[in-house]
């Protein structure tokens, strides 16, 4: 009769060879990984993350993670759907548009109820519901962009011990893209933050 076991995530995980993609550090409390964090920045890598099972308030500070750009972009994505919103609307009911003269000229205006050709008031729903379908667009697209998404694969996925980043483990990882990344001073340096663990983590 066999038995099913559970993988051993305290174990070293498997090292295939392949460049690293960086090097993770396991740590045990969120004291711990916030002072991780403070001394990481401190030390200006660039490329590197907190990965927790929780949130812990100030880790985003302690990081030094800047405001995203991604509002003022989407502002200008809405800005754009407005605009084109109007410019359709004024197109189709007050003028048309010459492509061989590039420029506006009469064309065949429609009349309803005496009302005038350019009734903005009436363009509003129009015009609010290309903005709100920019804007959500942009920021759907904008996101995934900012975020190297879709990723069908990341080499931490892979790691053994990184399964317990959504259990009770915190960890840093600094990875080798950082202009900072030599890998015996960064792992000299993760271990003197006083991890449980400092592991290599392969790029698969």
């Amino acid at each position: 009769m066999s038995t099913l076991t559970a993988p051993n995530v305290d174990a070293p995980s498997a090292t295939p060879s392949g460049a690293p993609y960086g090097l993770m550090a396991e740590f045990r409390t969120p004291a711990e990984i916030m002072d991780a964090a403070k001394r990481v920045h401190a030390a200006g890598y660039r490329y590197w993350d907190c990965h927790v099972p929780f949130p812990v308030h100030g880790l985003d500070k302690a990081m030094g993670v800047q405001r995203t750009i991604l509002p003022v972009l989407v502002f200008g994505a809405g800005a754009t759907g407005a605009l084109v919103g109007f410019c359709l609307q004024a197109f189709t009911n007050a003028a048309s548009f010459s492509i061989w003269a590039l420029v506006w000229v009469t064309g065949y205006p429609f009349l309803i109820s005496g009302k005038p050709l350019m009734s903005v008031p009436a363009w509003i729903p129009v015009i609010f519901e290309l903005t709100v379908l920019v804007a959500a667009l942009a920021t759907a697209g904008l996101m995934l962009l900012m975020n190297d998404l879709p990723r069908l694969s990341h080499p931490l996925l892979a790691n053994n011990r990184f399964r317990r980043a959504s259990d009770d483990r915190f960890f840093v990882v600094i990875e080798a893209r950082d202009p900072k990344f030599l890998r015996s001073k960064t792992e000299a340096f993760l271990k003197s933050l006083g991890p449980s663990h400092v592991e290599v983590v392969e790029d698969r």
